[in-house]
């Protein structure tokens, strides 16, 4: 709990440091508020997101939005957000329901086990009930349909992944407010689907030439220092590659997902916004500096936050 809390505080922060060093037209954006007020609110939505299962998911993202937009200012044009998070829903129950609907299937299914009865010969050593319970036709059924339907979610979540991105940066981009400036978004979800596209061909790539990589060394390892030499030393240089190889492919989708996923949807948010009423935007003064990088510089530079 403390960590996640502080995981949002880092989140708030991370995003006043950015704000404070955007400038548009000669105005620097510039954001206040209590970060540990945002981290306990935001704990307690997400808390209430995981006990529904999802469900109230629109609701705390236009609440959190609605704090975050309303401590946020343009020079000294106040900013709001105004999406709405029954809005949001009626979009996204449909990809919600095509990844929870197999997961609620399976648990339904799983009633159909005496999972009290299954617990106590598995406890008791009972083999004679195990067999039993293992054998009946409603076991299979429930294993089997149980399988497929966690697969059909996993495959339903991937592939929608995309969609409930582009979903839930037209919402975004549309409910900015600031001043009498409204945003709108015409984002288009086939190139949001071209951008993750991308990433997995990278990533598959990078993945290949780490292995080819980290194959090649262990074969010059056991060339070199093989079992006729020093046992030990090759073992100890093999597990050296292998944590090597986790640290590169770790650090290396990281980096890949910030330049090719974060940048890419960032600029195809701003590509597709639409200004109407930008005639405030000429009366708007400056105000406000960069906050300090003490206790942000980190967060930011460990790429936390985004939009």
């Amino acid at each position: 709990m403390l960590l996640a809390l502080g995981a949002e505080f880092a989140l708030y922060r991370a995003r006043r440091y950015r704000l404070t060093r955007t400038v548009f037209r000669g105005v620097r954006f510039d954001q206040h508020g209590s970060a540990w007020r945002y981290a306990f609110y935001a704990l307690l939505w997400w808390a209430l997101v995981v006990a529904t299962l999802g469900l109230a998911y629109p609701w705390a993202q236009a609440r959190l939005q609605r704090f975050k937009l309303r401590h946020t200012s343009y020079g000294d044009l106040p900013g709001s957000f105004a999406g709405s998070g029954l809005e949001l829903f009626l979009r996204g129950v449909p990809l919600w329901l095509l990844v929870a609907g197999p997961l609620l299937v399976a648990l339904t299914l799983g009633t159909l086990i005496d999972w009290d009865a299954l617990n106590t010969a598995m406890t008791a050593g009972d083999r004679v009930t195990l067999s039993r319970i293992e054998s009946g036709a409603d076991f299979h059924r429930a294993i089997g349909v149980a399988a497929v339907a966690c697969g059909a979610a996993a495959f339903a979540a991937v592939l929608l992944y995309p969609l409930f991105q582009a979903v839930m940066l037209r919402w975004w981009i549309s409910g900015l407010r600031f001043g009498e400036l409204k945003v709108t978004s015409r984002l288009r979800t086939g190139l949001v689907y071209r951008v993750y596209l991308r990433f997995i061909l990278y990533i598959v790539l990078l993945l290949l030439l780490t292995l080819l990589t980290g194959a090649a060394c262990l074969f010059a390892v056991a060339a070199l220092v093989g079992p006729r030499h020093d046992s030990q030393l090759a073992e100890l240089l093999a597990s050296a590659i292998t944590v090597g190889l986790y640290v590169v492919i770790a650090l290396g989708a990281s980096t890949i997902h910030q330049v090719v996923v974060t940048f890419a949807m960032w600029r195809l948010g701003a590509q597709s916004a639409d200004l109407s009423g930008a005639d405030a935007l000429d009366c708007v003064r400056a105000s406000g500096a960069p906050s300090s990088a003490l206790g942000e510089g980190l967060a930011d530079a460990l790429g936390v936050g985004g939009i």
